[in-house]
């Protein structure tokens, strides 16, 4: 998610006001961001990027950076995005023809003047902010339709708050996330977030954003409730039950002349690693960061 601004006589990255860039709300020149993702694309050609863009710039401004940028090399045409809520490509087809970037801007001219699809076209998106952290709704945003219409194929779920923090976000970024994470689903037609945008994605309380990341794409990719629960080669709903953990060992303490050497693990309980998965592309989720 960037925020695009004309000016000093170029594109911006630029989280101001009013429509322009100003020199207390300027960050860097959009191309040095751009050139971030080209080095990223160039040296994982396995993965897909997502830019969604908050236009305030002039016609014919971001063809030049992006060209300049190297990422034209990598473009997916809007003429190849299904329209009316159609399927998209598979993403082992978008990385074999090597069309692993999408950029949607917000203004609509821009699809058929620049061929930089229009987002509200393909994508639901909801409130973002305070309004879009309340339990139990998934309100869509102003310029969005409807989190249930069926004419967007993507979701793009919003979970942040309006005043960033980097303590309160440890609490967001747990439970509640994850709540919302269903709540959202419900009222988008029964279906999984392609996109979730955060603050802070590596603080919480406890599962986070990558636990998010993790059932939504368990639902998308196989119908199971987590990603790690997916069947390999297996049909869809096709899912496999992690055992329990197993329980703690009864404390034992130390008595005299007891040696407290040796194998260490024997005292302590069995740590389960937590399996962190970041799908980068369409029908898996994909984690945005905020800019």
């Amino acid at each position: 998610m960037l925020d695009t601004y004309d000016f000093n006589n170029d594109v911006w990255l630029c989280h101001s006001f009013g429509g322009k860039c100003l020199n207390i709300t300027a960050f860097q020149p959009a191309i040095n961001a751009f050139k971030e993702i080209q080095t990223f694309l160039e040296a994982n050609p396995s993965e897909v990027i997502t830019i969604f863009l908050e236009d305030y710039t002039a016609s014919g401004s971001l063809p030049k950076v992006f060209n300049a940028s190297g990422l034209m090399k990598y473009w997916f045409p809007v003429a190849k995005m299904p329209k009316s809520g159609g399927n998209w490509p598979l993403l082992k087809d978008m990385i074999s023809q090597n069309e692993r970037l999408l950029v949607f801007t917000s203004k609509k001219s821009k699809e058929a003047s620049e061929g930089i699809a229009f987002e509200w076209n393909y994508v639901v998106e909801n409130q973002y902010g305070d309004e879009g952290m309340v339990e139990g709704k998934c309100p869509n945003r102003a310029e969005s339709p409807a989190m249930d219409s069926k004419s967007q194929s993507l979701v793009l779920m919003n979970f942040f708050s309006t005043n960033p923090s980097q303590t309160g976000v440890c609490s967001n970024n747990s439970a509640p996330l994850v709540s919302m994470l269903k709540t959202c689903h419900d009222l988008s037609g029964n279906r999984w977030p392609n996109y979730i945008a955060v603050d802070f994605y590596m603080r919480s309380d406890g599962g986070g954003a990558p636990l998010a990341t993790d059932i939504a794409n368990g639902h998308l990719v196989c119908g199971c409730d987590n990603i790690a629960y997916c069947k390999v080669n297996s049909t869809f709903g096709t899912c496999v039950t992690p055992p329990p953990t197993p329980p703690s060992p009864p404390k034992t303490s130390a008595t005299k002349g007891a040696s407290t050497g040796g194998n260490s693990s024997a005292a302590m309980a069995q740590l389960v690693p937590f399996k962190w998965s970041f799908f980068f592309g369409l029908t898996p989720l994909v984690l945005v960061l905020l800019s």
